[in-house]
């Protein structure tokens, strides 16, 4: 397997997304730092499942908004894996209301944890992957960025703002082998898309082609994918949405 022996940061490693492409590239041999922000029961399962089934994984406490704490996420990392081969910036939050109603810190959490959390990591961690001369940066965006979603203006900004991020680092780092890639997942089964009642949930199936929910392996799949390396693929948006942005 092209992951095999590689090693990789995952922000927001604990639940839905996150989970999943931790355990994917754990299962493909890779080794992997995850970072949470709050369940040291849930990081704490985890790293000891991983690592009963022989795989290499470590858990960090940190607030992704936090620089000088990425830096010494990436430090303690590259010190005990030897080398860094990319980042996932998957940790995000969401505070969905109108925009009359949103307040100010309503605004400012989401941005701040969903796209400054990536500026942060990806960082810390650029210098390294430039030394190396390869590596890999995705970003999880999300279709609200795309096509924008009602009471997620907070939200559906940070994602295209992540988009804009992605494209723009690729034609920077390029040159040094270095392929930085977004997916943007759709309605995933999460516990996110598990409190939706079944009203809205009716409707979203509705406007989705493939009729349902994506299931959270499927978007780890299409990760593991991107960051094979050696791959002719940079600055590339890629939709795991059931078709729905098409629609």
């Amino acid at each position: 397997m092209a992951i095999k022996g590689k090693s990789f940061i995952v922000t927001g490693g604990t639940r839905g997304i996150g989970r999943g492409i931790v355990e994917e590239l754990a299962s493909q041999g890779a080794k992997v730092a995850f970072i949470y922000a709050s369940s040291d029961q849930l990081a704490k399962e985890l790293v000891e499942r991983l690592k009963a089934d022989g795989r290499e994984a470590v858990a960090f406490k940190a607030d992704v908004r936090a620089f000088d704490k990425a830096e010494e996420v990436v430090r303690e990392t590259v010190n005990r894996f030897g080398r860094l081969d990319g980042v996932v910036n998957n940790a995000g939050i969401t505070r969905d209301k109108p925009l009359m109603m949103m307040s100010p810190p309503d605004w400012e959490e989401v941005i701040e944890t969903n796209l400054f959390g990536a500026f942060n990591f990806t960082r810390a961690v650029i210098k390294q992957l430039i030394k190396q001369k390869d590596g890999d940066i995705l970003n999880v965006a999300s279709i609200a960025g795309m096509v924008g979603r009602p009471g997620q203006t907070n939200y559906a900004a940070s994602k295209a703002g992540i988009v804009g991020f992605t494209k723009s680092l690729a034609r920077e780092v390029g040159r040094f082998n270095i392929r930085v890639n977004a997916i943007a997942p759709g309605f995933i089964d999460t516990e996110m898309t598990q409190n939706l009642n079944e009203k809205l949930k009716e409707e979203i199936l509705k406007e989705i082609p493939l009729g349902r929910l994506g299931e959270v392996k499927e978007v780890a799949k299409v990760a593991a994918f991107l960051l094979e390396g050696g791959r002719y693929i940079t600055g590339q948006v890629v939709f795991v949405d059931g078709g729905l942005v098409m629609a």
